[in-house]
């Protein structure tokens, strides 16, 4: 049976691309032969012939060892570093579900296992013009559990309950939590391990620090609960 896991995040710049590229590298490691999928980009560098370059499946396949070119592993790029939809509306080509839906299912058949990876938080407008399409949708459409990413630092209890809850509420499946940029002693990242803990419910299951090339510690959790 096909498998994968989505990737969340708290919202931009908490490190998701970073976590999903360990993620998949771990994975690789033991011999699952697992694949990156986004649905849709932003902020991508363009080359010197002007071809959209996706920085994000760019640095998961280099880190993780993915030989797939990145371009054929996101179905939508855009320049503009702001939201898909807004990019969108700039730029032209809109996020067209059924495009999103098949080379997700493509992809499904190329690999044994698949992270897909969001884009910004958990409430992010991939469309909004005839049609309004929400990340919330790719998630649902992949059936997979989600592991959220969050930063280990002030603030992140907040955003991890809200993120928690918006989850909840579309019967989407949170399995673990993973702290980002946590640093060993620090109170206040110990004190949020724990209450994340305390207040979803939710394990967490690992801690990554900066500069860490591969994922520990109970990772493993994240396997038991999907």
């Amino acid at each position: 049976m096909k498998r994968g896991l989505f990737v969340i995040g708290t919202g931009t710049d908490v490190g998701k691309t970073y976590v999903t590229a360990l993620l998949i590298k771990q994975m690789r490691q033991c011999g699952i032969n697992a694949g990156y999928f986004k649905a849709a980009l932003s902020g991508a560098e363009t080359d010197p012939n002007g071809r959209l370059i996706p920085g994000d499946a760019e640095a998961v396949c280099r880190i993780a060892g993915i030989p797939d070119k990145p371009e054929t592993l996101v179905p939508y790029i855009y320049k503009a570093a702001v939201s898909p939809h807004l990019a969108a509306r700039w730029e032209g080509n809109p996020v067209d579900f059924n495009v999103v839906k098949e080379r997700w299912k493509a992809l499904e058949q190329r690999f044994d296992f698949l992270a897909a990876e969001g884009s910004g938080g958990i409430v992010c407008p991939l469309r909004r013009d005839t049609e309004c399409i929400d990340l919330i949708e790719v998630i649902k459409m992949t059936g997979y559990d989600a592991v959220l990413v969050a930063d280990a630092g002030l603030g992140t209890l907040n955003a991890i309950m809200l993120t928690a809850e918006y989850a909840g509420r579309h019967e989407v499946h949170i399995c673990g939590i993973i702290l980002n940029r946590f640093e060993e002693g620090n109170p206040m990242h110990l004190d949020n391990l724990y209450m994340a803990e305390q207040m979803t419910g939710i394990p967490v299951a690992a801690c990554v620090h900066s500069g860490d090339t591969r994922l520990c510690e109970n990772i493993s959790r994240i396997w038991t609960n999907i």
